[in-house]
């Protein structure tokens, strides 16, 4: 690892598991996504932590305690951002449409209804209707809503990139080229804004051009895992996309939008062996994806969560990001280098901090 001690990204591994004692006004509790998290920035960079009133580790004047000691690390929870203040014309929140994901990220779930939300087919980490339920969001999110809201939060609140994801539609793109016309209207809006565009695999791989043309940045196409025994069991509807379309559609990705613009999220703490685990993320990143190497924190509202499932161990998480970081390194491949999105912004994960 390049960055840091082994003890510093141990401590880091312990807070990502066990969580913080800190006042967060960012927080982000339902949604797409293995994430319930409060936002931070650790020594400048962002951070996603649980809030956790119990937890060993403690945010006190602008440091981490844990018994008392101090870890040496710099902590300041996210400002609630100006744009939040807002409503559109017709009375919608802005935070209705777009949320502040770590000190600089717009994040948007364009659709938020997904085909795979059934009982019987949803992914088991996954709550993105709980909050339409909750009334904290809209349904569907108009290519100049999301326009207006992003020109706000980089003129109020120092935006520097957007995130764009959805859930999966009826129609032969899955929901792509929806976000073919919110890249156009947001670049039309504030020019030059780097956007990661966040799909499933789509039937005709033309619409990879079509994002990048729009003007997309990055593209995150997520498998979670790359295990079909564990998809099987955790995205019992998502699994009947096979390996092979997503290795096709990370194949013509890296063809479109280069090396290292193109990533994916594993997630840690589904049962996949962790050698196997590593092992796929060196495949990954042969093909010039980014493997995302999340540790599973199941958010309310979703199975996993109603099942008891815990977070992986601190020790595992350590393990696994700082291997994972090391091929990363080695490959010359670092997540700010895609100017946008998940790996870009590095707040769940702690790859960056080891690293990668």
């Amino acid at each position: 690892m390049s960055v840091g001690t082994e003890e510093a990204l141990a401590a880091r591994a312990e807070m990502a598991v066990l969580g913080v004692q800190v006042d967060a006004p960012v927080r982000r509790s339902k949604g797409a996504g293995p994430s319930d998290d409060g936002h931070l920035v650790v020594d400048g960079a962002n951070a996603t932590l649980p809030i956790v009133a119990d937890s060993p580790y403690q945010v006190r004047d602008g440091a981490v305690f844990r018994n008392g000691l101090n870890l040496g690390l710099s902590v300041e929870p996210v400002r609630r951002p100006r744009f939040y203040d807002l409503t559109t014309a017709d009375g919608i929140p802005y935070q209705q449409i777009a949320l502040l994901h770590g000190k600089d990220v717009l994040a948007t779930t364009v659709v938020q209804t997904c085909i795979r939300y059934g009982e019987e087919t949803r992914c088991r980490f996954c709550s993105i209707e709980e909050s339409l339920r909750a009334g904290s969001t809209i349904a569907a999110k108009t290519p100049a809503q999301l326009a207006e809201v992003a020109e706000a939060a980089v003129r109020l609140d120092g935006v520097t990139q957007m995130v764009m994801t959805t859930g999966t539609t009826t129609g032969p793109d899955r929901g792509a080229r929806n976000l073919v016309r919110c890249v156009r209207a947001v670049l039309a809006a504030v020019p030059g804004l780097p956007i990661q565009v966040q799909i499933e695999p789509p039937g005709d791989l033309q619409v990879l051009s079509e994002l990048r043309a729009a003007g997309a940045t990055s593209i995150g196409i997520h498998i979670e895992s790359l295990d079909d025994a564990v998809r099987r069991r955790w995205m019992p509807g998502k699994s009947s996309v096979s390996v092979a379309e997503y290795e096709a559609a990370w194949d013509e990705a890296v063809r479109v939008f280069g090396r290292n613009r193109v990533s994916t999220y594993l997630l840690i703490g589904m049962g996949e062996d962790p050698d196997e685990l590593v092992a796929g993320a060196a495949r990954l990143i042969e093909r010039g994806v980014y493997p995302f190497v999340v540790p599973l924190r199941p958010m309310l509202g979703t199975l996993a969560r109603a099942d008891g499932v815990v977070p992986p161990s601190a020790e595992v998480v350590r393990e696994v990001t700082a291997r994972v970081a090391d091929l990363l390194a080695a490959a010359e491949m670092r997540g700010a280098d895609q100017g946008a999105g998940c790996a870009a912004c590095g707040a769940c994960s702690l790859l960056s901090a080891a690293g990668g």
